[in-house]
């Protein structure tokens, strides 16, 4: 029988045997999967990675050289606040909740599972990756990301093994069988069916796709189901890693490509990326990752913030009113050609509310790359598109819009999208500069050295040990 010894945990699993039967079936489940489908060719390789191993803050951050199949996957939870309280919707104020209430099971269920599906998709995504890293440190660095994310996925299987007997278990095996991108079996959400094919877009998935993760996982931190609320609490510590890979990487191809203008040389000659292209990435990441937040106007997630499920970002720091019943927001809709600004109560427009956050922070991420422009004396600039364009999910996606969020016909579309978004040749190029380096120190031609290395090293430390 599997040992689960080697999971730290701070959910008393040694006392609970019937949730060690269960996880002992998962387990090697799980790494059934992660060798079949995780990062590939690197499995037998020594990885510096840091390591959660307790909540502690001198414990959860544990740095070692480890094999990525023998990573320590850890359940964790924040330590209880005391007597919690749901803090949003019809029953605020009223104790939270530790065990799942009946009338929430199924809805709860969904919400964890959707949850749970991102987390092996991305490691599927980026399962290719590592045979074009542009150095050891993003070499690391993705490692880094793919093991926080299966240790994300054990987080949500504990929460359907811990709290939903029978239907949790079978959910729990149905996470390890949808694949990413699979004709029969694809992940839930469009989004992480996405191939990513080159650093370029790695950068930009977990700039934008991370980020989004960042304010689901907020949003569910203020749940009344408070096994959620504090495993999705504990998540967010290691998902801000994820999004400063995607930030930081981004921003360090700007800087190369800056350097490159600034001395007169055209970038692409220069085997580096042009702005444009740069750009056209971002358009088509920034918009699959705006419909993850799922439709504008919803009345499911009206239903969830009644029920006390998901809140808003910083439900409990930002807002002083936290049943949402007399409030309204203000969106453009389209009506017979023309956007028009329309108020719809504030609870049906949850899923636009949160999405707001992410735009602003998004907003001030494309500010710090604008910087770096501006610094080596580079005019162009690095815009978001409209939360209107290239939408495939809510009030947009029945309609064509611009970069500016203007109406655009079918035939305008057609004439204009491969200006907006990657084309083919586009893809070709990049996917020509994803060259690996493997050197101590040395960094790809179409991306700047970081400014500094991982947890104090060097940036020539043997992060990857390649056997």
């Amino acid at each position: 029988m599997t040992d689960l010894s080697t999971i730290p945990n701070n959910v008393d699993l040694d006392s609970d045997t019937r949730l060690q039967r269960a996880l002992q079936q998962w387990q090697p489940n799980f790494l059934n999967w992660w060798m079949e489908v995780g990062p590939r060719g690197w499995q037998i390789h020594d990885i510096y990675l840091r390591t959660a191993v307790s909540v502690e803050p001198g414990g959860w951050a544990h740095w070692d050289y480890v094999k990525m199949p023998e990573y320590r996957w850890g359940i964790f939870l924040t330590p209880s606040s005391g007597d919690r309280c749901v803090n949003f919707g019809d029953d605020v104020g009223q104790p939270a909740w530790d065990d799942v209430p009946g009338e929430h099971r199924n809805t709860l269920r969904r919400i964890i599972i959707t949850q749970g599906d991102t987390e092996p998709a991305s490691v599927e995504q980026q399962a290719l990756l590592g045979a074009t890293a542009p150095s050891l440190y993003d070499l690391r660095n993705l490692f880094q990301v793919n093991v926080e994310e299966g240790r994300h996925l054990w987080a949500m299987v504990y929460l359907l093994h811990r709290y939903f007997g029978r239907d949790g278990r079978e959910e729990a095996e149905m996470l390890l069988e949808r694949r990413s991108g699979d004709v029969d079996k694809p992940r839930i959400l469009t989004t992480f069916n996405e191939p990513i094919n080159d650093w370029l877009s790695f950068f930009m998935f977990t700039m934008f796709t991370d980020r989004d993760g960042k304010y689901q996982l907020a949003s569910l931190a203020e749940s009344g189901f408070s096994p959620l609320a504090r495993t999705t609490s504990f998540m967010l510590t290691e998902e801000a890693h994820h999004m400063f890979v995607g930030e930081s990487g981004v921003d360090r191809i700007v800087q190369r490509t800056a350097e490159l203008m600034e001395a007169g040389t055209d970038p692409r000659s220069a085997g580096a990326l042009d702005l444009a292209t740069i750009q056209r990435y971002l358009n088509r990441w920034y918009s699959l990752s705006l419909d993850l937040f799922g439709g504008e106007i919803s009345s499911n997630a009206a239903d969830y913030f009644a029920a006390g499920l998901k809140g808003r970002y910083r439900e409990a720091d930002e807002y002083s009113e936290h049943r949402a019943l007399d409030e309204v927001y203000s969106i453009d809709v389209l009506a017979d050609g023309v956007l028009t600004s329309r108020d719809v109560p504030a609870r049906n427009a949850m899923n636009a509310t949160l999405q707001d956050a992410y735009i602003r922070d998004s907003e001030r991420a494309v500010s710090r790359w604008n910087a770096t422009l501006a610094r080596h004396h580079v005019s162009e600039r690095i815009e978001l598109p409209s939360r209107r364009f290239n939408r495939h999910v809510g009030l947009y996606s029945d309609s064509r819009f611009d970069l500016q969020g203007s109406v655009v016909s079918e035939t305008d579309w057609t004439k204009r999208q491969w200006q907006w978004l990657p084309s083919t040749a586009d893809e070709a190029f990049v996917r020509s500069l994803m060259q690996p380096v493997y050197d101590l120190g040395k960094v790809a031609a179409w991306i700047a050295p970081p400014a500094r290395g991982v947890h104090g090293r060097p940036l020539d430390f043997e992060y990857v040990m390649r056997a």
